[in-house]
């Protein structure tokens, strides 16, 4: 196998912990001899052991001390080489003998980044980078971003008609998108780590913004749920978010400036990624500020007419979403992009 196939193996491990690690990124690793798979890992949240050292284990619990020697490692991002809640993974892969390493991308942290390549190649080991790092940049988007900027990645959710409106006609019932597409969302909400949305949203739906499928809860907690009012009365509001087990993890924050909520969120709960469900005005105010970096919108064929429009206020210009997918979810369309100028 190659470079690229061995590291296509690490992503996969590193999907695993995608909504699961934050403040820390998710990373894969896994560890291979003479061309034979040894072990994988990833890294299953802040404080546990990072994703070479679970490979490294999984490695030596399968074929004993002493079979990693010589071996290779290939891991999503540069090994750490400071120690934090956990020892540096530079060190732990010397200790195991390994003498190649292979990563995807550098340390998003400047102060990091590159840093391991010289604590490596001082013993010996050789390091080489770059392997399928768009493809595992693209998970560690959000981990870039607060490196870079103290914001976390915001992604803009929603459902709407092909005349772009999120609510039907009067009598007609709540649900534009179909169950398939509403069984998506729950997966979409187990990628990230707050869930923003208005008091305007609280007080018409009174929802409860929680993964409700078991399994997507596994080795994480319910996203923070950040409600955005100035009215006091919001608070009041028989909403679930308000009143289900997970209420304390509901956070009522004033609309004064939008930048510092997603700022707080960062500082204060370790946030890495935030989505937006909430109405048209809200969402506007969010995309016009500058603060959404990702849309996924599921279409139905559907016509509303004089509703709700899923944009309630103006934008400065028009806004193009760049690599765009496209997945028909039973009678839907969900498309899902980067939002560029």
């Amino acid at each position: 196998m190659t470079d690229e196939e061995w590291m296509a193996m690490a992503l996969a491990e590193a999907r695993k912990g995608v909504g699961k690690t934050s403040p820390n990124p998710p990373v894969g690793a896994v560890m291979v001899n003479n061309g034979e798979l040894l072990g994988a890992g990833w890294h299953h949240g802040a404080g546990l052991p990072h994703a070479e050292v679970e490979a490294i284990s999984d490695a030596i619990c399968k074929h004993g001390e002493g079979c990693l020697k010589g071996a290779t490692a290939y891991v999503t991002l540069e090994p750490c080489s400071t120690t934090g809640r956990t020892p540096a993974c530079t060190g732990g892969l010397i200790a195991a003998g390994i003498s190649r390493v292979v990563y995807a991308c550098q340390d998003p942290n400047p102060l990091h980044a590159g840093a391991a390549d010289g604590v490596l190649e001082a013993v010996g080991i050789a390091v080489s980078s770059g392997v399928l790092e768009e493809k595992c940049q693209a998970i560690l988007r959000p981990f870039s971003k607060v490196q870079h900027t103290g914001l976390p990645w915001v992604i803009w959710k929603c459902a709407m008609s092909l005349d772009g409106k999120i609510t039907r006609p009067a009598g007609e019932g709540q649900w534009l998108s179909g169950e398939e597409s509403r069984a998506d969302v729950q997966r979409l909400r187990a990628e990230v780590d707050a869930i923003i949305t208005s008091g305007e949203t609280v007080r018409a739906d009174k929802p409860a913004l929680t993964i409700r499928v078991p399994e997507l809860l596994e080795g994480r907690n319910q996203p923070w749920r950040v409600v955005v009012t100035d009215k006091q009365e919001t608070s009041q509001v028989e909403a679930a978010l308000f009143s289900d087990e997970w209420r304390e993890r509901t956070l009522i924050r004033s609309g004064a400036d939008l930048e510092l909520i997603l700022r707080n969120l960062v500082r204060e709960q370790g946030v890495l990624s935030v989505m937006i469900e909430a109405g048209g005005k809200f969402s506007s105010a969010m995309i016009a500020g500058g603060f959404v970096d990702e849309a996924v919108i599921y279409q139905a064929p559907l016509l509303c007419g004089a509703t709700v429009p899923a944009l309630g206020g103006s934008l400065p210009q028009s806004l193009r979403l760049e690599g765009v997918t496209h997945e028909k979810i039973g009678d839907d369309h969900k498309f899902r992009g980067l939002l560029v100028v």
